[in-house]
C-alpha cells in the first residue's frame, strides 16, 4: 500500500515514486544524503587553501600555479554545473550523483598521491569538473521532496551543509597541515562520499520516463567553457602584471565575445545547456542576481579572513582556522531556524535583513589591527555568518518559489552556477585589489618616512640603541635598523590593505540590497493559493 504525497508537493513523477515507497520520511533521507554530498564538495574547495603554502613547497609550485589549484576547481565546477541538467534527463538524478561523487572521490585520491604540480592541477580540474554535478541537484531535490510553504525550512537544512563546508574548512586544513600533511587534505572529504553514494543509489530517483530524443548542447558547452576559461586567465593575468596588462585585456575580451555568442546560441537552441527565459521573472532574476553577487562576497570573504589572521594577528594556520570554527557551529543552529522564518515572513525581508546584518559586521574589521583582540575578531565573524544565515535559505527558496516544476532543473544549475561563477570573480577580484592596495600604501607611507619625520628617526634610534646591546654597531647597525623601518611599513601597508578589503566587502554587500528589494513581497504559502 502506497503512502499518500502531503499537500504542498510539487515534484516529478520520479520522486513521487519515491515518496509513495518510502513515506513522510523520505524527504529526510533525500536532505541528509544531499547534505552529505554537498558538504563534500564544498569542504574539498575550501580545505585547501590554508594548505597552499605547504603545497608550493613541496612539490616546488610558483605561486601563479597555486593560484590556479583553487580556480581549476571552481572553474570545472561551474561548467559542469550547466550539464546537471542534461545529466537528469539521460541518466537520472541517483546514477548522476552518485557518479559524480566517485569521480570527486578518485581523482581526490590520486591528487593526494601527486607527485608533481602537474598530476596535481589536472586531479583539481577532474575533482571539480565531479563536483559540479553535486550542488545543483541536491537543490533540486530538496525543494521537491517539501512543500512549497516549507521550502525555506528544506533550504536551510540543506545550507547546514553547504555553508558549514566554508566555515570549517579553514580548520580542518590548518589542523592537518599542521599535524600530518598536506596530503590530507585531499582525503578529508572521502568519509562523507561514500555513505551518500550508497544511499543515493537506494533514495534518489532514476532516470524520467521521457521518450523525447535527447541533444546533448555542445557548441553551448564549448562557449561556456571559453568565456569562462577566458575571464579567469584574464583575471590572473592582471593580478600578476597590472590592471593594464595589454594580454590580460585580450583575454577578457575573448571572454566577453564568448559570453555573448553564448547568450545568443542558448536563447535560440531547442536544447539549451541553461534556458536563459528563466530570466524573464523578475523575482527569479532578483534572487540570482544577488546570489551571483554575494556569492563573490561569500568566497573573498572566506579567502580574506584567514589570510588576515595569519599576515596580521601573526597566527599558525591552525589557530587562524580554529577562529572561524564558532561561526560555523553557529550556522549549523540557525540555517533550519532561519529557513523556517522565512517561510513565514517575505524573501525581500529576509534577505535584505541579512545583507545588513552581514555589512555591519564587516566594518569593525575595517578598523582592526595587529592589536585587536582574536575574541573580537571571532564575534564579528559570527555577526557575519548570522547574516549569511538570514540570507541563503529565503533566496534559495525564492528562486525555485519563482519556478514551474518543468523549470525547476535548470533554475537550480543557474542558481548554483551563478553562485560558483560569483565565487571564481570575487576571490580573482579580492586578490587583486588587496595586492593593488597593499602597493599604494607601501608608496604613500614611505612617503613620510624621510629625515625630516621625527617618528621615523625616533624609530631609527631605538632599532641602533636595541642592536648596540647585541653588540652591533656602525653601519651594520644602521643598515639593520633601516630594514627594521622598511618592515614596519610593509606590516602597516598589509593592514591598510586588508582594512579597505572589508570596506570594499561592505559597499558591496550595501549595493546588493538594491537587487534584493525585487526578490518579492509574497510568502510562500501565498504562491500557493
Amino acid at each position: 500500500m502506497s503512502t499518500p504525497i502531503p499537500d504542498g508537493i510539487e515534484a516529478m513523477p520520479e520522486v513521487m515514486e519515491k515518496y509513495r515507497a518510502y513515506g513522510g520520511a523520505y524527504r529526510f533521507w533525500a536532505t541528509g544524503i544531499a547534505m552529505l554530498g554537498s558538504f563534500a564538495t564544498l569542504l574539498s574547495a575550501t580545505v585547501i587553501n590554508v594548505a597552499i603554502p605547504d603545497i608550493m613547497g613541496s612539490l616546488g609550485m610558483s605561486a601563479d600555479e597555486a593560484q590556479w589549484l583553487a580556480a581549476a576547481y571552481l572553474a570545472a565546477g561551474t561548467i559542469t554545473m550547466l550539464m546537471n541538467t542534461w545529466f537528469i534527463r539521460a541518466f537520472g538524478i541517483a546514477v548522476t550523483f552518485s557518479v559524480g561523487l566517485g569521480l570527486f572521490a578518485i581523482t581526490s585520491l590520486i591528487g593526494a598521491a601527486a607527485a608533481s604540480t602537474e598530476m596535481l592541477l589536472v586531479m583539481r580540474l577532474l575533482c571539480g569538473a565531479a563536483a559540479g554535478v553535486v550542488m545543483p541537484i541536491s537543490m533540486l531535490l530538496i525543494a521537491q521532496v517539501f512543500p512549497i510553504r516549507s521550502r525555506g525550512l528544506a533550504m536551510g537544512m540543506m545550507g547546514v551543509g553547504t555553508i558549514l563546508a566554508p566555515a570549517l574548512g579553514p580548520t580542518l586544513g590548518g589542523v592537518l597541515v599542521d599535524h600530518l600533511s598536506w596530503r590530507w587534505v585531499f582525503i578529508a572529504p572521502i568519509p562523507a562520499v561514500v555513505p551518500a553514494i550508497l544511499l543515493a543509489l537506494i533514495f534518489f530517483p532514476e532516470r524520467p520516463n521521457d521518450s523525447r530524443r535527447l541533444d546533448f548542447d555542445w557548441e553551448g558547452l564549448a562557449l561556456a567553457s571559453i568565456y569562462i576559461i577566458a575571464f579567469l586567465v584574464g583575471l590572473t593575468r592582471m593580478q600578476r602584471e597590472g590592471v593594464y596588462d595589454p594580454d590580460a585585456a585580450v583575454w577578457l575580451v575573448i571572454g566577453g565575445v564568448a559570453f555573448l555568442g553564448w547568450v545568443f546560441w542558448e536563447l535560440h537552441c531547442d536544447d539549451p545547456l541553461l534556458e536563459l527565459r528563466l530570466f524573464t521573472n523578475v523575482r527569479f532574476t532578483a534572487a540570482v542576481t544577488v546570489t551571483f553577487i554575494f556569492g563573490g562576497i561569500l568566497y573573498a570573504s572566506t579567502y580574506v579572513f584567514p589570510l588576515y589572521a595569519q599576515y596580521v594577528s601573526r597566527l599558525i594556520p591552525t589557530d587562524s582556522g580554529l577562529i572561524m570554527a564558532p561561526a560555523g557551529l553557529v550556522m549549523a543552529v540557525l540555517f533550519p531556524i532561519c529557513g523556517h522564518f522565512s517561510d513565514r515572513l517575505t524573501p525581500r525581508m529576509m534577505v535584505v535583513t541579512g545583507l545588513l546584518i552581514f555589512a555591519a559586521s564587516n566594518v569593525p574589521m575595517a578598523y582592526a589591527d595587529n592589536m585587536t583582540p582574536i575574541a573580537a575578531l571571532i564575534g564579528w565573524y559570527v555577526l557575519g555568518r548570522i547574516g549569511m544565515a538570514c540570507l541563503f535559505p529565503s533566496l534559495n527558496a525564492a528562486c525555485m518559489n519563482a519556478l514551474p516544476l518543468e523549470l525547476m532543473s535548470h533554475g537550480s544549475s543557474a542558481v548554483n552556477f551563478t553562485r560558483q561563477l560569483g565565487g571564481a570573480f570575487g576571490v580573482n577580484l579580492m586578490i587583486m585589489f588587496v595586492t593593488h592596495r597593499e602597493g599604494v600604501h607601501q608608496w604613500r607611507v614611505s612617503e613620510t618616512q624621510n629625515w625630516a619625520n621625527h617618528g621615523t628617526m625616533e624609530q631609527l634610534r631605538l632599532a641602533q640603541e636595541e642592536l648596540a646591546k647585541l653588540g652591533q654597531i656602525g653601519y651594520q647597525s644602521f643598515e639593520m635598523s633601516f630594514g627594521f623601518v622598511v618592515q614596519s611599513i610593509n606590516a602597516q601597508s598589509t593592514i591598510f590593505a586588508y582594512r579597505d578589503a572589508f570596506w570594499l566587502i561592505t559597499i558591496t554587500t550595501l549595493v546588493t540590497i538594491i537587487a534584493a528589494w525585487f526578490t518579492g513581497s509574497r510568502r510562500p504559502v501565498d504562491d500557493m493559493a
